[in-house]
């Protein structure tokens, strides 16, 4: 929602200035003329103060893949399509989306198309979708068209689960082990290093260490969160320039045993994404364009774009990914069946299906094989620091 400063006349001839909220430009013009008023003028207030703020995302994917599969079940059951929307509206728990769906529905009743409508809300409702539903109207298949995208949206929302599961478990248990030893060093090592000095013992090598790095930790630990802030900066930074970003990009699929998991993931959607499309007889091209932004790693989307290039030279989309490192033999293989068969849509399905399986399984093994050497690490790192003060604990108990 947000706030927009209007001039109006009244009917009485009354020059008014005054402040409304609404959800685009267009419904606060609809407002005003709806109290009657000669509106002269009509501006959006960006002031911060004026705006709604989101941590991230306005709506969470979880949200937007019910409402799309909600919003698939209720067409397929025969009810209106503004009558869907509303009821969508009501239900929702999303302020956002309730928003937008209200102002959705008010819109479509005027006779503006549901894409159309859409298409002002790019961060709720993205390119692909407002695209597919385009094409759906056209060709008078909605109701197929939002099944399919439904359907594609929760495919993308387990890949993603998947991936950010697998990925996120070793940095929590990175973290967890970072902090324990920090905790150790900080505030355990301290007390049995003062008790070792005040008997005046020689101590083993492995405590006079512990100690040492005790107090390094202690006077210097900013030297341990300065970096850590840089490297975020940084690498936003860097992410900005897009010959960085792809070196970014290309480094990710190369890393040892994340990378291969990743680059299957980043197929998966390609493939599902590009037979959604061309299913939904959206043009070879066009088709190639819209997957090529929806696809997040600019490596592949480099690819496609060469691979659309290839076509209007009359030559096969598969040509440019011939002995590209990314693409494995399996899709090109199948995309030159389907392109001689005509099924191009069917095979890209089937290689989606397949790289949704393998990605889940990938997700286990990474998980299965990250989680002991996660554990040996955090159980090495903090033996280390026991074992730096039980061992002198020993010798002074020898002692006496």
């Amino acid at each position: 929602m947000a706030t927009y400063a209007y001039k109006a006349k009244t009917q009485d001839g009354k020059i008014i200035k005054g402040k409304l909220e609404s959800i685009t430009k267009r419904s606060a013009l609809n407002e005003l003329s709806q109290m009657n008023l000669i509106v002269y003028n009509v501006e959006p207030l960006n002031s911060f103060l004026y705006k709604d703020i989101y941590i991230g995302s306005p709506l969470k994917q979880k949200d937007f893949v019910l409402f799309l599969r909600q919003f698939s079940t209720l067409m397929k059951a025969g009810l209106l399509l503004v009558e869907s929307i509303d009821l969508l509206a009501d239900q929702t728990d999303s302020k956002p989306l309730k928003e937008a769906l209200e102002q959705v529905a008010s819109e479509v009743k005027e006779g503006v198309s549901l894409s159309v409508a859409m298409e002002q809300y790019p961060k709720l409702f993205p390119e692909l979708l407002v695209q597919m539903i385009n094409t759906g109207e056209v060709s008078g298949q909605l109701e197929e068209v939002l099944d399919r995208m439904a359907t594609y949206y929760e495919k993308q929302f387990r890949i993603k689960q998947k991936v950010s599961t697998a990925l996120t478990y070793p940095v929590v248990i990175a973290s967890f082990a970072m902090i324990i030893t920090i905790f150790l060093l900080v505030f355990i090592v301290p007390i049995f290093g003062d008790m070792f000095t005040s008997f005046g013992e020689e101590l083993p090598l492995i405590t006079k260490v512990v100690l040492s790095f005790s107090e390094f930790v202690q006077q210097f630990w900013w030297l341990f969160i300065i970096p850590i802030i840089l490297l975020i900066i940084a690498f936003n930074q860097f992410k900005k320039y897009e010959k960085t970003a792809y070196y970014l990009d290309q480094l990710s699929l190369k890393i040892p045993i994340i990378g291969n998991f990743i680059q299957k993931a980043v197929l998966a959607r390609m493939t599902q994404t590009l037979s959604s499309l061309i299913n939904s007889s959206v043009p070879i091209l066009e088709a190639l364009e819209v997957t090529s932004n929806v696809v997040s790693n600019r490596v592949v989307k480099e690819v496609l774009e060469e691979s659309g290039k290839a076509l209007e030279k009359g030559e096969s989309l598969a040509k440019p990914m011939e002995g590209h490192w990314v693409f494995p033999p399996l899709i090109i293989q199948m995309i030159r069946v389907g392109e001689s068969s005509g099924a191009l849509d069917e095979m890209l399905k089937r290689v989606a299906d397949i790289y949704d399986q393998e990605v889940e399984e990938a997700s286990d093994k990474l998980q299965s094989l990250i989680e002991p050497v996660m554990i040996i690490l955090l159980a090495g790192i903090v033996g280390f620091i026991v074992m730096s003060i039980v061992i002198p604990m020993f010798s002074l108990f020898e002692a006496f």
